[in-house]
C-alpha cells in the first residue's frame, strides 16, 4: 500500500483559503479543492465517524458529540472508547486487504481501546484533591512517556478553554513527526484543531482570524513538507465550517417553563434530572436531540419546539430517516437551528441556581456542549489576578473551583452543526490525486477516498 497521511484541519472551508493561507493555497493549486456534502449534525464526533467508517450515524451510532444514555438515564459527552462506533473503521478495512498495513491515529476522537497500531489522545489525570492535570493516553502505553519526555507535557489548557492557542496544535504536529520516525505507519491520521477556537469565539468574519489562519497554515506546511519528504501521499480534510451566529436558544428553559423538564436541587444548585423529565434537549452547537420519555406527549413537545424563535427545523421519524439519523441514540425529535442561531444547554431559570460546574471548564458533567468555556467571564474584576490566585490554590492542593466561565451565551460569535447555506462555507477535501475523486463527495465517501489513496496508483 502507498503511505498516506490525512490532516484534519478543523474549520477550514474553501472560503477561508486565500491570502492568509499562502502555503495551503499554493499546495492545493497543484491538485483540487472539493467541497464535502455534510452530515447532520456537522460536529466533530459524528463527522469523524462517517469519515472513518463510510457509514451514516444511523449505522455507526455517533449521533453527536454526546447523547442520552437511556439505560443509565444520563447525558454523556466526549466519551473516548472506540467501542462506541458501531461499524468497521478504515484501518480495519485496510488491514483485511493487507496484513502489513499499520495505522497511527493522532487525536481523532474515540481513540482509546481501538484496533489501530499507534494512538495518541488527550487523557487528563484527576487526583482526588480535585486537580485536573494535563496528560495523554497512548497505545503502545510507553509512548505516553516517550512523547512527553521529548516534547514536554501535552498543553491541555491550550487545547480547550479560555487559554486555547496554537501550542496544542503544534504539539500534536510534533508528536505526529515523532511517531513517524518511530513507527513509520502506512496511514497516519492527524487532528489539527486550531481554527476551531477563535472561529467560535469571535466568528469567521472578524479580521483577527487572519492570525489563526496564518498559524495553522505554517503548521500544515511543516507537516506536509515533512511527510512528502518521507514519500507519503497527503490529503487535507475538514469536518465543517463555522458560520456567524448572534442568537443563542435555550430549549431546555422553554421545556422547563412548560412543565416538561425536571430538576433536582443539591446544595442550593439545580441539576437536570433527565430520567424524571418528560422531555429535555441535549444541545450540540446548532443541533439538539430532544428526548421525550413520555411518548404520549411527543406531539405536544414537537409543537412547542417548532414555535421557538431560532429553530428552523424539527425532525421526527421521517425527518431523521431522511438525514440518516434514525438510530436509537438519537432523540425522539431533532431540532436544527436557524443559520444565525445555536443551542445552549442551559436549563436553570435563575443564574444563582446554576450548578457550580456551569462556571468552570467541565466538558463531561455539562449535559450539552458549552462554547462559553472559550471565555473568561468579562464581569470578573482583575481577571488575571483571580485566575493566578485560583491556580496557586490548586497547585498547593486546596480544593477550589476555577469558576471563571461566563453564563452569557451572547459572547459566542460562531457555531456549526447545521447543513451550511453554501458549499464554500462547509467541509472540504484537498488532494493531489485528482484521479481518485468521485463526481460528488459526501461525508461517507471519505472512507473509500482514503482507501483509494492507499491502494491506487
Amino acid at each position: 500500500m502507498y503511505k498516506t497521511v490525512v490532516l484534519n484541519v478543523v474549520g477550514l472551508t474553501p472560503s477561508l483559503l486565500g491570502e492568509h493561507t499562502p502555503f495551503l493555497s499554493k499546495w492545493s493549486a497543484r491538485g483540487q479543492v472539493v467541497p464535502v456534502k455534510p452530515v447532520l449534525p456537522a460536529v466533530t464526533c459524528s463527522v469523524q465517524a462517517c469519515y472513518l467508517t463510510g457509514k451514516w450515524p444511523e449505522s455507526h451510532g455517533i449521533v453527536g458529540n454526546g447523547w442520552y444514555f437511556r439505560d443509565e438515564c444520563e447525558v454523556k459527552f466526549w466519551r473516548q472508547s472506540n467501542k462506541l462506533i458501531q461499524a468497521p473503521k478504515i484501518w480495519e478495512t485496510a488491514k483485511a486487504i493487507d496484513s502489513q498495513f499499520t495505522c497511527a491515529n493522532l487525536f481523532w476522537w474515540y481513540n482509546m481501546y481501538s484496533s489501530v497500531d499507534v494512538s495518541v489522545t488527550p487523557r487528563p489525570m484527576y487526583p482526588a484533591d480535585g486537580r485536573k492535570l494535563p496528560d495523554i493516553y497512548t497505545q503502545p502505553a510507553d509512548l505516553r512517556f516517550k512523547l512527553q519526555e521529548r516534547l514536554g507535557t501535552f498543553p491541555l489548557f491550550d487545547f480547550w478553554g479560555p487559554k486555547t492557542s496554537i501550542r496544542s496544535t503544534q504539539w500534536i504536529a510534533d508528536s505526529a513527526k515523532t511517531v513517524e520516525k518511530m513507527y513509520s505507519p502506512t496511514l497516519t491520521l492527524i487532528y489539527i484543531p486550531h481554527l476551531d477556537y477563535n472561529l467560535q469565539r469571535i466568528g469567521p468574519n472578524n479580521p483577527a482570524i487572519a492570525t489563526d489562519l496564518k498559524e495553522v497554515d505554517a503548521v500544515c506546511q511543516d507537516l506536509i513538507e515533512f511527510y512528502e519528504s518521507c514519500g507519503a501521499r497527503v490529503m487535507v480534510v475538514s469536518e465543517y465550517g463555522i458560520t456567524p451566529v448572534n442568537q443563542p436558544v435555550s430549549l431546555n428553559r422553554v421545556l422547563r417553563e412548560n412543565g416538561y423538564l425536571t430538576v433536582r436541587e443539591e446544595l442550593g444548585q439545580e441539576l437536570l434530572d433527565a430520567g424524571a423529565s418528560v422531555a429535555f434537549a441535549v444541545a450540540d452547537h446548532q443541533v439538539a436531540h430532544i428526548y421525550v420519555n413520555d411518548l404520549d406527549k411527543l406531539a405536544q413537545v414537537r409543537q412547542l419546539i417548532e414555535t421557538v424563535p431560532g429553530v428552523e427545523l424539527v425532525l421526527g421519524e421521517e425527518g431523521k430517516a431522511a438525514y440518516h439519523l434514525n438510530h436509537p441514540n438519537s432523540g425522539e425529535l431533532v431540532a436544527v437551528a436557524a443559520p444565525d442561531a445555536w443551542f445552549t444547554y442551559y436549563y436553570w431559570l435563575d443564574d444563582k441556581k446554576a450548578p457550580d460546574f456551569a462556571r468552570t471548564v467541565d466538558i463531561h458533567r455539562k449535559p450539552g456542549y458549552d462554547p462559553a468555556e472559550l471565555f473568561v467571564d468579562p464581569t470578573i474584576a482583575f481577571q488575571q489576578l483571580k485566575v493566578a490566585g485560583l491556580l496557586l490554590k490548586k497547585k498547593l492542593g486546596f480544593r477550589t473551583l476555577l469558576d471563571i466561565i461566563p453564563l452569557d451565551p451572547s459572547l459566542v460569535k460562531g457555531s456549526h452543526g447545521r447543513v451550511p447555506s453554501s458549499p464554500d462555507e462547509g467541509a472540504l477535501v484537498i488532494t493531489h490525486k485528482t484521479n481518485l475523486l468521485p463526481t460528488t463527495l459526501e461525508a461517507t465517501d471519505i472512507h473509500d477516498l482514503i482507501l483509494s489513496h492507499l491502494q491506487v496508483e
